[in-house]
């Protein structure tokens, strides 16, 4: 069974300019995701896709191969799905056709080979009950605690409810009282197949990976943060 792993890596970072290869515990932020993927027991091929002289060359000395990202693939406002699927539509061109394509998002170094495998066997593990997919994520709560600052009126920080708070139920009832998930971002696995029946990295009957390292680089804060946790992760021999 072929297992592609795919990493995009835009250039183009506004937030943190040069972000992806931005220096983390002494190493270009992409090594954490490569190297995850590299470690594996079941990923077969590695991919970086960019449109990144840059990228690239650090992709190629990291380990990784690279296949070139269109420009016209690499703006603010493209999602990653035409991504994902352009990757796929040059290596069938190289009569490489991968059962499984895993999405690795560079921005998430905390999950490891590891965490990358267990997700990978709990999507083998729910093939035959129709599982077409496997996400990373964590739970966030159940689905009467759950508000969130309004998109309209950010600056006079006014929140709405995303359940009907004035008929909130009982925590005695269970059947009211569902636990609520959030992606991570970190690991997410397709039949190629149905990713390219749905043109997403999401199939129709998903499962979730809930043991996975969670954390997302956006911001300065964020590259101190996980600083520390995999310094600390090199200090127990966890690297």
């Amino acid at each position: 069974m072929e297992i592609l792993a795919i990493i995009p890596a835009r250039g183009g970072s506004k937030g943190i300019p040069g972000k992806n290869i931005k220096l983390l515990a002494g190493k270009p932020l992409l090594f954490y995701t490569i190297d995850a993927a590299k470690n594996s027991k079941y990923i077969t091929r590695t991919v970086v896709s960019t449109e990144s002289a840059q990228i690239k060359d650090i992709a190629l000395s990291l380990g990784a191969e690279v296949i070139d990202r269109p420009i016209e693939l690499a703006q603010d406002e493209t999602k990653t799905a035409p991504v994902l699927l352009q990757v796929v539509s040059e290596l069938e061109k190289q009569n490489y056709y991968p059962d499984i394509v895993v999405l690795l998002q560079a921005t998430c170094p905390l999950r490891n080979a590891k965490e990358l495998d267990e997700a990978i066997e709990l999507f083998f593990a729910n093939r035959k009950n129709g599982v077409d997919s496997v996400f990373a994520a964590k739970e966030i709560g159940t689905t009467h605690s759950k508000w969130r600052r309004s998109p309209e009126d950010e600056a006079d920080k006014v929140y709405e409810c995303l359940y009907d708070y004035r008929n909130r139920p009982r925590r005695q009832d269970k059947d009211k009282h569902y636990p609520m998930y959030a992606e991570t971002g970190a690991t997410y696995i397709i039949k190629t197949d149905v990713m390219k029946r749905v043109k997403d990295f999401i199939g129709d009957k998903p499962e979730l990976y809930l043991d996975g390292s969670a954390g997302d680089i956006d911001a300065i804060e964020d590259f101190e943060k996980a600083e520390k946790i995999i310094l600390q992760r090199q200090q127990e021999g966890n690297a």
